[in-house]
Parts: C-alpha cells; structure tokens; sequence
C-alpha cells in the first residue's frame, strides 16, 4: 500500500488513480464510483460527464499530469479539481517541480498538488518547496510522523506554500512570500 503524506502527517487515500491501458482509449476507459483523479487525455474527452459525475454524486474529481505534460492543458480548468497531481516516472526528473512551480506561480492553483510515482521520503524538502503540499510515496518508503516535522520546519516550504513564515529577529512583523506583513 502506498503512503500519503497530507498537510504534514500520514494520511487515508481516497482517491482512485485511473490510468490508461497500453492501448485504452480515454473516452472508453470505465470510470470507478468516488474521488477520482484521471490523466489530462480522460478530463479532454470527457469534461462534461465528469463534471457532470461530480456534481450528482458529490465525488470530487483530480487530474494528474505527467512529468512531459504542460499545465497550460488545464490552466483554464483548475476550478474544476479538488486535487492536482503530478507523476515523477523517476525520482531524478525534475520536470515535475517545475509543473508544481508553473501551476502554483503562474496559475495561481491554490488547491492540493500531489507529487507521486518515483517519490521517496528525501524529496519531500525539495518537493515542498516547490509548491507541492501532498504526497504519495512509492512503495518501497514507509511515511511516520517524523516527516510532516521535518516539513513544518522547512522555511522555504512554507513560503512556497503560502503560508506566513514567523521569524523570532522580526520583532512580531509576519513575513509573507519574501514581503513584510
């Protein structure tokens, strides 16, 4: 079973993660019941009905990127996703931070970014920092409470998060993303 990492502690994963076939067909793929997250190929050829499956159901819906894929392909549409993720086919690619950046800074997508596939639990810093702020680890990496601590700790997170960083020499002024409060 794999570890979900959500705001800074071990996590339940609802979600489904559907996938592709080799040789699927995103408007023929089966859609399961609840919280799914689909590739961008499945929310192009078949927006309407699952929004439509959101909405009389009341189960949210996801998208997920590959590491290639731009996230100019629903940057119109990140209204529609309770969860955004992004898929590391290897832990050393870092197109994926760079995604998280783009949708985080450029975007402005405010809601969960869920790093997962290749990911371990010494990426969590940098993948934080990158404006991821959810985590499915791969297989192999067991997440415990220690890392939810490491990433509170983290000042650069959790600016890149949007958070206010305290700092104690800045006599009470709150700091948020580099400006004083």
């Amino acid at each position: 079973m794999l570890s979900l990492i959500k705001q800074e502690s071990v996590a339940a994963d609802a979600w489904k993660l559907l996938t592709l076939a080799e040789n699927g067909l995103a408007e023929t793929v089966t859609l399961p019941v609840g919280p799914l997250l689909v590739p961008v190929c499945v929310w192009q050829a078949r927006r309407r009905e699952l929004v439509e499956r959101e909405y009389a159901h009341g189960w949210p819906l996801g998208v997920w990127l590959d590491a290639g894929e731009s996230p100019r392909a629903i940057a119109d549409d990140l209204d529609d996703f309770s969860v955004v993720a992004v898929h590391f086919p290897k832990s050393t690619d870092g197109r994926g931070c760079f995604t998280a950046r783009l949708l985080r800074r450029r975007h402005g997508y405010r809601g969960e970014l869920r790093a997962f596939g290749d990911v371990s639990s010494e990426q969590l810093v940098s993948l934080r920092r990158s404006g991821f702020d959810a985590f499915t680890l791969r297989a192999d990496q067991a997440a415990h409470a220690p890392f939810g601590g490491l990433l509170a700790l983290d000042p650069a997170a959790q600016v890149a998060a949007g958070r206010p960083l305290r700092l104690a020499a800045s006599e009470g002024r709150r700091f948020e993303t580099g400006r004083a409060a």
